[in-house]
């Protein structure tokens, strides 16, 4: 302990005044002196208690940097968490945003008009009505398009508006209707011979965020509409499947990264039944449908059932054959990004087999005469490709057997070989050529009082045209063209049937020559 600087000087006083006893000093001169050693002492005294003062203040700025040290501390670390969790959420949120910006991409919110129409006045060569379409030849009847290009006389007209939505969760929704006309007045009022009807309305529901594993992207839909997997041959104008009616399904579940499935169910009318055996009925059709896809290649399967469809009679010079109540179908299908492996360009190329309800192979579950033993056979196939600066072609072919199709022994075989060649003069002129020739095998058994023919027909058309868009793309539109067209086909062919084109009066064998001016566009 200590000694205290008061005690300390006591006691060196007192040593003092016991030496002093026995000293020769004067006692004046020693208390000068103690006052002196006093003095010194207060000042010592003075100076320990400034020096303890200040310690106690640095310990006391010790204690409260060691306070403030903690708090720092303890800060630091809730920033570094605050700072590692706003990452988190900054990366989430980048994320986020990229989802719902390749949604926006693909699909943007709001509303959308967009549409495909075809018009234009065609004659022959001596100024008056002429029979065309590229279903005009007897073969036509079970689907044998030829080409089209200079060989359409109506009026088309497909108007959409579709709303699309997509919300914060990423979720998505789309509702569609389609109204269509088509007719062959080329009047300028045509209420009276209409064929207004809303051919599509549909709504679509997308990337439910409770969706999860093969369903996560998957999309839901219900109502009327064309599957939106629907593929056609443009210069035949010929779907090459084409699957629509009523119903509902769901779009693109995922197995894998290359394997998606779409299923659906899809309801069709048939026309009324009127037979001895019961009152007018109505049939309904129905099909459920699988379409796989793998890469490039697509496996469709599907399966129709029309309850009491089977009392449906056909009548043919061997008898009556009754329609089928059940039937499937299937397509193979590959999708190019090339043309055929050989160039640059695109193709297509489809095997389809179908039986029963399913032999009508393109316009799926559509017609309700066929047979329970009609087998039909189908192959499609078509590519584009530019064959230098200025030219570019597009060849297509489309070939079927239908057999015990509406009777018992009827067969109806055809080919249809089809070319467009663009030739490209300048910016906005182009010169198109197509040649298109189609032989048909067709034996009724005398269905629908048709009779057995065989024989082929060829199309020359010339159409200069006119355009505003890529004039290289094939398949861009508007543009409006004037042709020139020349046909002709086996004289036999006239006497197919007393209903069809071919052998009426002004269009029989031996050369027609059409022309005419056409628009066609579609956004």
């Amino acid at each position: 302990m200590i000694m205290k600087p008061r005690y300390l000087a006591v006691a060196i006083g007192l040593i003092l005044s016991s030496t002093a006893q026995g000293a020769d000093t004067s006692a004046t001169a020693l208390e000068a002196r103690l006052n002196a050693l006093e003095k010194r002492i207060q000042i010592a005294e003075t100076r320990a208690a400034k020096a303890e003062a200040r310690a106690n203040a640095a310990e006391q700025q010790v204690k409260t940097l060691e306070t403030r040290t903690t708090s720092n501390e303890r800060q630091t670390r809730e920033v570094a968490r605050n700072a590692e969790l706003t990452q988190q959420n900054t990366a989430e949120l980048a994320k986020r945003t990229e989802t719902l910006a390749s949604k926006s991409r693909d699909d943007s919110s709001g509303f959308k008009f967009s549409g495909y129409a075809r018009s234009g006045v065609i004659m022959n060569s001596s100024g008056t009505s002429t029979e065309s379409g590229p279903y005009v030849t007897p073969a036509g009847q079970t689907g044998g398009a030829v080409g089209r290009l200079g060989n359409e006389n109506n009026t088309y007209v497909e108007l959409n508006l579709e709303h699309n939505q997509t919300l914060a969760s990423g979720a998505t929704s789309r509702y569609k209707v389609m109204l269509a006309d088509g007719q062959r007045s080329y009047n300028d009022w045509t209420g009276g011979s209409s064929e207004l009807n809303i051919r599509q309305a549909f709504v679509e529901l997308g990337s439910l965020p409770t969706f999860s594993g093969p369903w996560k992207d998957s999309t839901l839909w219900a109502g009327k509409r064309f599957d939106r997997d629907n593929f056609d041959i443009h210069w035949l104008d010929s779907d090459v499947i084409f699957l629509a009616g009523t119903g509902g399904g769901i779009y693109d579940v995922r197995w894998g990264d290359n394997l998606k499935s779409n299923f659906s169910l899809y309801g069709r009318n048939f026309d009324s039944l009127e037979n001895r055996y019961r009152d007018d009925t109505r049939i309904e059709n129905y099909i459920v449908t699988a379409n796989n896809f793998a890469g490039p290649f697509q496996l469709m399967l599907s399966g129709l059932r029309a309850k009491n469809n089977q009392d449906r009679e056909n009548a043919g010079s061997q008898g009556i054959s009754n329609a089928a109540d059940v039937g499937f179908h299937s397509m193979l299908a590959y999708h190019g990004d090339t043309f055929y492996g050989l160039r640059e360009g695109t193709s297509k190329t489809a095997l389809l087999y179908g039986h029963g309800l399913g032999a009508e192979v393109k316009a799926l579950g559509s017609d309700g005469r066929l047979t329970d033993e009609a087998n039909t056979l189908r192959i499609a196939t078509y590519g584009i490709t530019p064959l230098s600066k200025n030219w570019s072609i597009a060849p297509a072919v489309l070939a079927q057997q239908s057999k015990n199709r509406y009777v018992s022994g009827d067969d109806y075989t055809w080919v249809t070989f089809n070319a467009r060649l663009i030739q490209q003069i300048t910016e906005n002129f182009e010169l198109a050529y197509e040649g298109s020739y189609q032989y048909m095998d067709l034996d009724p058994q005398g269905y629908s009082d048709n009779n057995k023919v065989k024989g082929g027909f060829y199309k020359l058309t010339f159409a200069p045209t006119f355009k505003v868009g890529d004039i290289s793309n094939m398949l861009s539109r508007p543009e409006i063209r004037f042709f020139a067209t020349y046909m002709d086909w086996s004289k036999q062919l006239d006497s197919y049937s007393s209903s069809d084109s071919f052998g009426t009066d002004g269009f029989t064998a031996g050369g027609q020559w059409n022309f005419g001016i056409q628009m066609e566009t579609w956004f």
